[in-house]
């Protein structure tokens, strides 16, 4: 796995995508240790929309981040980071 170039941002791997009863798409983005994340949630209608795209990773200011506290989601998350860094280039469309 590569970290981006950019000292000031840390690369976050896609990890996980819920649906909300509320027409909301919650993307957890999350760090290859598991240890960080980045939580977004935005209307699907937007997300419909052309030039719209959910991509296997972004770069992140690191203060976006917040920690896992959970062991086993931390786990989760690293071994999903892991699985998209091997798949997909991080502008790959998800």
């Amino acid at each position: 796995m590569t970290e981006p170039e950019g000292e000031d941002t840390v690369r976050v791997w896609l990890v996980e995508r819920t649906y909300t009863d509320r027409d909301l798409i919650v993307l957890s983005y999350a760090t290859p240790d598991g240890e960080r994340r980045l939580r977004k949630e935005q209307s699907a209608s937007i997300v419909a929309q052309p030039g719209r795209r959910i991509t296997a990773a972004r770069d992140v200011d690191p203060e976006r981040l917040t920690a896992v506290d959970e062991d086993a989601t931390r786990e989760r998350y690293a071994m999903e980071a892991a699985r998209m860094a091997e798949r997909h280039d991080p502008d790959d469309e998800v």
